[in-house]
């Protein structure tokens, strides 16, 4: 096949730290290339990922991050260039309604935010002009039954660019972004609460994020918090390597969340509520603990005696970067060859992934 990938425009493909999204369409690309497919990327230009690239596209705008003109944009000049390809997938939310999409080359979206009021409205709309869905959790496929999901894949990652570690270094650490949902602050408590350091990566770069940053948590930062800022994926897995437990405290319901299976694939088990997808990604008493904000603390003294290679083992087995692609590449095959239409989903399929 020829699959078109159409990413947002904010971010290059890699990233250089923060993106989450961009990871997974990163490893997307490269895996439905040597799955011996050709792959055309609409990215900003400024992209490093190794498969070719639509040309005419913008360099990546982080400071225009969520602007719907700069959304726009891209994806008229990514649509411009797709007219060959057998199927495209998209990444953005503009695209699947754009009336002048390639007639007859079916589309796939993935769904990377909360299935909120909003959310449903453009879902419902991209379903009825026949574009597959992929929803990347069955938390989040939950909260809006009205949706067509074709399809719940979760996310997935290369494990071979992640080194183990030894969780030897004596702390806790938190990952994410600058902002109540992430659960920072909750980090902060429990890992003071629980007697340990707490080692801490965050973005902060949006107004937002820099003002929740310097209200809410630069006041309580003392002698228990190491704060490390932003970090390039080899200093975030060496920070998760070497921490007893991952602190992911969400308050929330996070669609997927990512950064428990790259803790995870360094070895590191995770703590974190029992909301959103985390009950899908973590088993509670094998690869984590799961449960309320209030009961975290005490579960910081038993991480040391789970099975770091069983957590590394889960995220080979469940949450590669193979199985992701191999289970994207099913769908789009069964699109190509036998046109079903994207908003009808498979009943059957759906009812046994939710």
């Amino acid at each position: 096949m020829r699959i078109g990938l159409v990413a947002g425009p904010w971010i290059p493909i890699p990233p250089v730290t923060y993106g989450g999204i961009e990871r997974v369409v990163d490893n997307l690309a490269r895996g439905f290339v040597a799955a011996g497919h050709e792959v055309l990327l609409a990215a900003p230009s400024d992209s490093t990922c190794p498969v070719p690239l639509v040309a005419g596209m913008q360099d990546s705008a982080p400071h225009e991050l969520g602007s719907t003109t700069s959304e726009l944009s891209h994806v008229v000049r990514a649509y411009k260039s797709l007219g060959s390809v057998d199927i495209i997938h998209d990444h953005t939310m503009a695209g699947p309604l754009y009336v002048h999409s390639p007639q007859g080359t079916p589309v796939v979206t993935t769904i990377h935010g909360p299935l909120n009021a909003h959310a449903v409205d453009i879902y419902g709309a991209i379903a009825r002009r026949r574009a597959a869905i992929i929803a990347i959790s069955r938390d989040q496929a939950s909260h809006a039954p009205e949706v067509p999901i074709t399809r719940v894949i979760h996310h997935g990652m290369d494990v071979s660019s992640v080194p183990v570690g030894a969780g030897d270094g004596g702390y806790l650490c938190f990952v994410g972004r600058s902002c109540p949902d992430k659960g920072l602050l909750e980090a902060i408590m429990i890992a003071r609460e629980a007697g340990m350091p707490l080692r801490i990566a965050v973005k902060m770069r949006e107004p937002a994020e820099l003002r929740y940053f310097h209200e809410a948590i630069e006041p309580l930062l003392g002698p228990n918090e190491d704060f490390v800022g932003e970090v390039d994926d080899a200093t975030k897995y060496r920070l998760m390597g070497g921490a007893l437990a991952f602190l992911n405290p969400i308050q929330w319901s996070e669609p997927f969340g990512l950064v428990m299976i790259e803790a995870l694939a360094t070895g590191t088990p995770v703590i974190g509520t029992k909301i959103g997808s985390a009950p899908e990604i973590v088993d509670h008493g094998r690869t984590g603990f799961l449960g309320k904000t209030r009961d975290l603390a005490r579960f910081a003294g038993s991480a040391a005696g789970l099975d770091r290679t069983a957590c590394r083992r889960v995220v080979a087995e469940r949450f590669s970067v193979e199985r992701m692609v191999g289970q994207h590449l099913r769908l789009f095959s069964e699109l190509v060859e036998s046109r079903m239409p994207g908003g009808v989903p498979d009943a059957a399929h759906v009812h046994q992934n939710l």
